[in-house]
C-alpha cells in the first residue's frame, strides 16, 4: 500500500514545465497523491496568452481560482473575466477555454477532479517547439477530450491573443 505523507510546498517547489512569459505550469499535487481524485496545477500565463485551444473533456471538472491578474474564459457561449479571489468552474462536457485577459501575468490555481488531465499538460510540454497541432486531436482523445481549432481561431482573433 502506498502511503502519502502530508507536506508543504513553497512558492518555488513542485515540477515546473513551460516557458516563462508565455505559459508556465507548476505541478503541485498529482493524482498519484490523491488516489486519482484530484490534481492541482498552478498556471502562469503571459499577457494575452491563450492557455489552450477551445476544448471539452468528458472525465474531469476544472476549477480555476485566480491568484493574480485577469482570467478571461469562454464557457459554452458565455464569456467571463475573473480577477483575484474569484473562481471559474469549467464542468466536464462543456466547451471552454481560458486566457490572460490583461497586460500583466495571470496566475491561477487549477483544481482538476478526478485527476489525470495534468498528464496531458506534461505530454504537451515534453514535445516543446516541435509541436504539430495536427497531432493534438488524437492526443486529446486519449484523455477523453476534444478540441475545436475553428472556435479557437475565433477566440484568438476576438481578443488579440497569442497561442
Amino acid at each position: 500500500m502506498h502511503t502519502i505523507r502530508a507536506r508543504v510546498l513553497g512558492p518555488e517547489d513542485g515540477e515546473v514545465a513551460g516557458a516563462p512569459g508565455f505559459r508556465r505550469d507548476r505541478f503541485m499535487v498529482d493524482g498519484a497523491d490523491t488516489g486519482s481524485r484530484l490534481s492541482v496545477v498552478e498556471h502562469t500565463l503571459g499577457p494575452r496568452v491563450l492557455a489552450g485551444p477551445l476544448h471539452f473533456h468528458t472525465r474531469e471538472d476544472e476549477f480555476s481560482f485566480v491568484l493574480e491578474g485577469r482570467l478571461g474564459a469562454l464557457l459554452g457561449d458565455q464569456e467571463v473575466v475573473a480577477g483575484p479571489g474569484e473562481l471559474v468552474f469549467k464542468p466536464r462536457g462543456q466547451w471552454h477555454t481560458f486566457w490572460n485577459a490583461g497586460e500583466e501575468p495571470t496566475r491561477i490555481l487549477e483544481l482538476i477532479t478526478p485527476a489525470g488531465l495534468e498528464d496531458l499538460f506534461r505530454e504537451l510540454d515534453a514535445i516543446g517547439d516541435d509541436f504539430d497541432p495536427a497531432t493534438l486531436p488524437a492526443m486529446a482523445e486519449r484523455y477523453g477530450a476534444k478540441v475545436d481549432f475553428e472556435g479557437t481561431a475565433a477566440v484568438i482573433e476576438r481578443h488579440g491573443l497569442r497561442f
